[in-house]
């Protein structure tokens, strides 16, 4: 009886010490500790998906993330009507506080949006800027945000994430040193600039619900359609 009792108290301590010790290693990883908050300085980790699933519902959590990033970005009123009335609107601060210029300028669209562009100028572009082109990106050049439209432009099928602003299509970027990297140019041109935009398109798939690039069909060969679609179980499209 003793010799029982005695094993199971040494089973409890390994268990309470094995606790202990998985939550002190939650502290120091929290990109992969799913009860701390997402924090634009984390790396990706285990947790950062369900962690983004989080702030593209809840625009609380969004702005919370944000004004803990250091990005003041100030809620706009409500605009448009029926499939296209744009609730959730703000121009697009997450690259300005980088000092990253977003081109043309004021676009607005969703707090999502402006989340996963700093997250995916923090842990993608400037990367792998400097591994790939041996410099900084000073700006982003876009196409817009805001369309009322369905998805491929008809009058028939689903309402496409840019009706609401919640999507955002990037075409180039523009390097410090002056380069200019296209993605109607150079997604196709075998060299370093083409090496750079897959580099970013895959990691835009850690930041965003949708990434589509000429890889995906003919319509996006100028540039990369980025959206925080919200869909059951959390599934991401990158192509």
């Amino acid at each position: 009886m003793r010799r029982s009792f005695l094993r199971t108290v040494v089973v409890l301590l390994i268990i309470g010490s094995a606790g202990l010790a998985g939550r002190e290693w939650l502290q120091r990883h929290p990109e992969h500790n799913p009860w701390a908050p997402l924090a634009l300085a984390d790396p990706p980790g285990w947790a950062t998906a369900m962690k983004l699933q989080t702030l593209r519902g809840d625009r609380a959590v969004c702005s919370r993330f944000l004004e803990s990033s250091g990005i003041m970005a100030e809620a706009l009123p409500p605009a448009g009507e029926g499939q296209c009335l744009r609730h959730d609107r703000q121009v697009l601060q997450g690259l300005a506080q980088a000092k990253v210029k977003l081109a043309p300028g004021g676009a607005q669209a969703t707090c999502a949006i402006d989340a996963g562009l700093a997250l995916w100028l923090q842990h993608g572009i400037q990367p792998a800027a400097q591994r790939l082109l041996g410099s900084a990106v000073a700006s982003v050049e876009h196409f817009g945000t805001s369309n009322c439209r369905r998805i491929g432009g008809g009058q028939q099928g689903t309402w496409s994430e840019h009706a609401t602003g919640n999507a955002i299509d990037v075409s180039a970027f523009v390097l410090e040193d002056g380069r200019r990297v296209s993605v109607l140019k150079d997604w196709g041109s075998g060299d370093e600039k083409a090496a750079f935009l897959r580099a970013v398109r895959d990691a835009a798939c850690l930041g965003f619900a949708t990434v589509l690039s000429p890889d995906y069909n003919a319509a996006h060969a100028d540039h990369l359609h980025l959206d925080q679609a919200q869909r059951a179980g959390g599934w991401a499209a990158c192509r």
